[in-house]
């Protein structure tokens, strides 16, 4: 997004990291085991990794820029042409390298969870070499939870130039809970953890508490949490709220806190009150849990006017808990107004094919598998 004034941001949002092919399987007949061949009903592709927030964030109409290395192997030309061509991400801050093969995760959704494996190498040139200086922009997305992101300056920069810094950290496997965490918060904005991870920095013993400590580091604390929705305090305004969980049928929650972070920048951006910005991110994970393949499930405003059809006809048709959600989303209808509702891409099968995930189902009889010849 250019604009005629030199001292304009050059993004909404600028992002940084390192994007992984995705391969999600889905519909297992039963759990892989060592020396046995497993068929399953379902698969999708997409870009993953730091591209779940940039597709996120794009789909949204925010201008997004990425930095991050891509592979000159075919991973790295698709997954160059779906950001750039079919999603709009501006990838002039990151480069191909030569040799480099790109990072592969490969997904396995069973009853409800995922496991992942994962490949990959350090890139030639590191993420932060790419943003020395940083462009202008209005807001950044940051991954507090990596090493290398809470050693660079290129956020902090950032933040100096007028950038509003969303923070994340991410679940912590050996359950630490690094509470330098919480100094590196004083360059943020807004720190956006899930109610597991805000009690373990904070050394709490409830949501509502680390809220109120996050609040003391932060002038926007979110913590979610999962079903039971949202809370957050806006210390710069003095707004407290609570959202509700919107209920829906959730088969793939990957990427969902980057959908929620993505549709919090732009409420944000834009000027909303705190329980608009936390009606609408909740929605926006909403949408995205029920889809598989991570950044190609994020919704595009196509998605969000759909969702909103469907609850005023039976808002209209007296059903109560619509009528109920209609109130509490009825500005929607300002936000749709002359918006471009075109419809988005889906996770992909394999390169330049369409998914079958979303086909897969527990009581779906896998394919016979042709003798493989091992």
């Amino acid at each position: 997004m250019s604009t005629s004034s030199e001292d304009a941001p050059t993004f909404d949002v600028l992002l940084a990291g390192t994007v992984f092919f995705d391969i999600v399987f889905t519909g297992f007949p039963h759990p892989p085991a060592p020396g046995t061949e497993v068929w399953t009903t379902g698969m999708g592709s997409s870009p993953g990794g730091i591209a779940n927030l940039a597709v996120a964030t794009s789909r949204l109409g925010l201008c997004t820029g990425l930095a991050a290395g891509f592979g000159d192997d075919l991973y790295g030309d698709w997954m160059w042409q779906v950001l750039r061509d079919q999603e709009h991400v501006d990838l002039s801050r990151s480069r191909r390298f030569h040799a480099w093969h790109t990072p592969v995760t490969v997904s396995l959704a069973m009853d409800d969870d995922r496991s992942m494996v994962t490949h990959g190498h350090p890139p030639p040139e590191s993420v932060a070499a790419l943003l020395d200086p940083p462009p202008p922009t209005r807001a950044v997305l940051a991954d507090l939870g990596d090493p290398e992101v809470r050693s660079a300056d290129w956020w902090r920069t950032a933040a100096t130039q007028g950038a509003l810094v969303f923070a994340d950290a991410g679940w912590d496997p050996e359950q630490v809970w690094d509470r330098r965490i919480l100094t590196d918060l004083a360059d943020c904005y807004a720190f956006t953890p899930n109610a597991q991870e805000a009690m373990g920095y904070t050394r709490t013993d409830s949501p509502q508490a680390a809220l109120r400590a996050l609040a003391d580091h932060v002038p926007l604390a979110v913590v979610t949490r999962g079903h039971e929705g949202v809370i957050a305090i806006d210390s710069a305004t003095g707004e407290e709220a609570e959202v509700p969980a919107l209920d829906v049928a959730a088969i793939d929650p990957t990427g969902a806190g980057d959908v929620f972070a993505a549709a919090l920048v732009l409420g944000t951006v834009r000027g909303w009150p705190l329980t608009k910005r936390l009606r609408f991110a909740t929605l926006c994970s909403s949408l995205a849990v029920q889809q598989f393949g991570g950044s190609l499930a994020a919704p595009g405003w196509g998605d969000i006017a759909d969702w909103w059809r469907d609850v005023r006809t039976r808002a209209d048709a007296g059903e109560s808990s619509a009528r109920e959600t209609a109130g509490a989303y009825s500005f929607l209808t300002e936000c749709l107004a002359g918006m471009t509702t075109r419809r988005v891409r889906r996770a992909e099968a394999t390169i330049a094919r369409f998914s079958d995930a979303d086909l897969a189902s527990p009581d779906a009889e896998p394919p016979t598998a042709p003798s493989s010849g091992q």
